[in-house]
């Protein structure tokens, strides 16, 4: 597959300035400004999609045909029938992950189908492609029943190395990524899930370097408990944060609580040490770190005021963030990151997902498993360095150190967990992902 909107990754160093923007070529004469949707609306009219297919072998005569198609190809597939394990020799599949999703929980949009899904998923391939290497393909299923969903992947599996969930609403995305986990030998991994996780502990770690905290002494609220915001909660448990609290819309999620689902009830078991009960502002009070995935709006100058000292706050809805930045700011917030581009440090799936799964092909994994990402926060946040200060905690999307950094640490978790079928050093995988965008040793 192959970007034919944005300049090839290769042409970006780390120490030039990010290429000129093209979009004013979608701009009509006499046209001074135009809306980022109607800019969107044009590229997207140009080039019928973002994605196309392009052959890695030319076919320009008879023997190259014979060769790339029949009557040689029937000998790798000879091979690939006498020991299944040679399809990651002999194909692309080793680099090459589905996108999946039904259309369920588009990010700012809710549930508007598997078609109109489709661009989301294109964006996210291109992605995959400019910043890992990875060769990415939308599979958007037309149906949002569990069974469908898990079975039409599961027979897909042999085309793909690994599976990217995306979009799929809570709860029916725990439960489809834990049938898939178990039904398939590659990795399964919910970006919307892990991937979050991954950089907001990333992020986290960073600032409590700045702050003179430690993770596992932070209490910490979390607004909104769909797939992104649970996941946080288990990925600061499993780095050592004991005392977390979670509120969805009716508040603090608790033992006192009756209205709660199987994956509320369960976190409701190991959250809320203090078993407090109320509304967001209550959960707000005495927290060192406060994690927004919920809307925009939902957090006042007064909460921020009656947080821990010199607190954190992660205000990560989109468009609209919980609280503007230099609201939670005035209001004596130390850090403030979000999930916009236009405001410093932003905490973005893209510096996740494309190392990720970058270093678990590399070695062949089974699974995307804990230490894998763990592994990954660590290294994302160590890439700060010196640099490190109340407006930069997290590297930025077009530092292209990020994906070979993270794929590198994750394919030496995964060799150290067990899960690696194709051991590989560190450093060998940190030097692919730089030959693959493009980058000098």
């Amino acid at each position: 597959m192959t970007n034919e909107v944005f300049p090839p990754v290769r042409q970006l160093t780390l120490s030039s300035p990010e290429p000129e923007p093209i979009y004013n070529i979608f701009m009509s004469p006499g046209e001074s400004h135009i809306s980022l949707g109607q800019e969107a609306l044009r590229l997207h009219r140009k080039w019928r999609g973002k994605l196309s297919i392009e052959s890695k072998v030319p076919v320009s005569d008879q023997h190259a045909l014979s060769i790339a198609y029949t009557p040689g190809v029937a000998e790798p597939c000879r091979q690939i029938a006498a020991d299944p394990g040679l399809v990651d020799v002999y194909t692309g599949r080793w680099n090459t992950v589905a996108v999946v999703s039904d259309g369920s929980a588009v990010l700012g949009l809710g549930n508007i189908g598997a078609r109109a899904s489709l661009p989301v998923m294109e964006g996210k391939a291109v992605l995959f492609k400019t910043f890992g290497g990875v060769d990415a393909f939308p599979v958007c299923i037309d149906s949002q029943e569990i069974d469908d969903i898990v079975e039409t992947v599961r027979l897909l599996q042999p085309s793909f190395g690994g599976v990217n969930l995306e979009d799929i609403a809570a709860p029916h995305c725990f439960e489809i990524e834990r049938r898939l986990s178990r039904a398939c030998d590659i990795p399964i991994f919910h970006d919307d899930q892990h991937g979050t996780a991954v950089v907001v502990l990333a992020a986290a770690i960073n600032a409590c370097r700045v702050t003179g905290r430690e993770v596992k002494d932070l209490k910490i609220v979390i607004n909104g408990a769909g797939a992104a915001g649970v996941t946080i909660a288990k990925m600061f448990r499993a780095a050592g944060a004991s005392r977390i609290l979670l509120c969805d819309s009716s508040g603090i999620i608790g033992l006192n609580r009756t209205d709660l689902n199987t994956s509320k009830k369960e976190l409701a078991g190991w959250t809320n040490p203090d078993r407090r009960e109320g509304g967001l502002a209550e959960a707000m009070r005495g927290a060192s770190l406060f994690v927004g995935v919920s809307v925009g709006g939902m957090v006042s100058s007064a909460m921020v005021a009656s947080m821990a000292e010199r607190p954190l706050v992660f205000a990560m809805a989109n468009p609209d963030p919980e609280i503007l930045p230099e609201e939670a700011l005035a209001a004596g917030a130390a850090v403030v990151a979000t999930g916009r581009s236009d405001f410093p440090n932003q905490v973005n799936n893209v510096l996740g997902f494309p190392g990720i799964f970058r270093g678990a092909l590399d070695v062949r994994a089974s699974a995307i498993n804990l230490e894998m990402k763990l592994a990954a926060a660590a290294a994302l946040a160590g890439l700060v360095g010196d640099e490190l200060s109340e407006g930069f905690i997290i590297p930025r999307p077009f530092d292209l150190r990020v994906a070979p950094a993270v794929a590198a640490a994750v394919a030496g978790a995964a060799v150290k967990s067990g899960v690696a079928r194709q051991p590989r050093p560190p450093e060998e995988v940190a030097a692919g992902a730089r030959r693959l965008l493009g980058l000098k040793d």
